[in-house]
């Protein structure tokens, strides 16, 4: 059984309540390297000191792998070089794109078609190279799917495959995504790519209505979503599993409990396979 990680999102407006925290309650941090990479100075130190205490995973905002501008090389070849200075176990973005004549500010869903599938592949081939190792795509929270042909699962598979990449599996998202477009979460969950899932998320959101939630990691986790992570680790097993949360940070204590329900979660599934 592989070692349980539970991981805390690193934010400049958690960070001095983040120094604090004792030893053993975070396994690992995540960050969005473009909000930390060129920084000097004393959050440059500050976030040194954090790198010195836990692992931290990169979570990308603004790759664009679904656009059609080049790839950011320069992106690149920076996030490169800051994987490697405080070596960073992996990189991640999310299976979106985000720019082509400028940055929109968003991460909007790509077309599901083979032609996509095709398009988003050879991106993603060309990031690896560039960084010299797999990366892994997040299932995304999504609103409209303009010119679906395949279905989300089997787009998800196919660029996957194609590109032979990991996947980052956003508990939260299928949650969300599964009230958004009526389907059943635990078949979704079924109908993914599970064997090359290597890391997970799971995030709060907001309930818009009855029959819409938006994806906001601004919220607590809730009860079904919590159930849905039991039943991710029923399939994948205890990866390590990061809490999100970007805004409207609560006491420090209260983002540690759903650090610690989320160790909880893996240590329990890890007795059961053990006994």
């Amino acid at each position: 059984m592989s070692e349980v990680l539970a991981g805390l999102g690193l934010r400049r407006g958690l960070s001095d309540a983040l120094q604090s925290v004792e030893p053993g309650r975070i396994d690992f941090m995540e960050v969005a390297p473009e909000n930390w990479m060129h920084l000097g100075g004393r959050l440059r130190r500050e976030f040194r000191r954090f790198a010195e205490r836990y692992p931290i995973y990169l979570h990308g905002l603004s790759l664009n792998v679904g656009g059609f501008a080049p790839l950011d090389r320069d992106l690149l070849l920076s996030i490169r070089q800051f994987m490697s200075e405080f070596d960073c176990p992996l990189y991640t973005e999310h299976l979106t794109y985000c720019a082509d004549d400028g940055h929109l500010y968003d991460l909007l869903p790509i077309p599901f078609t083979e032609e996509a599938v095709q398009h988003v592949a050879a991106r993603v081939r060309q990031v690896q190279d560039i960084l010299g190792e797999q990366i892994a795509l997040e299932n995304a929270s999504y609103y409209a799917a303009p010119g679906q042909v395949l279905s989300e699962s089997e787009f998800i598979r196919a660029v996957l495959e194609e590109a032979d990449c990991k996947l980052l599996l956003d508990v939260n998202n299928i949650y969300v995504n599964s009230i958004n477009h009526r389907y059943d979460p635990l078949r979704f969950l079924d109908e993914l790519p599970l064997e090359r899932a290597c890391y997970m998320h799971i995030a709060g959101h907001y309930e818009e209505a009855e029959d819409i939630r938006v994806d906001t990691h601004g919220a607590d986790v809730i009860e079904p979503v919590w159930a849905l992570l039991n039943e991710a680790y029923a399939r994948v097993g205890p990866l390590p599993t990061l809490v999100e949360r970007d805004f409207n940070f609560p006491p420090i204590e209260e983002l540690l409990a759903e650090v610690d329900q989320v160790r909880s979660a893996q240590l329990r599934y890890a007795a059961a396979v053990t006994d």
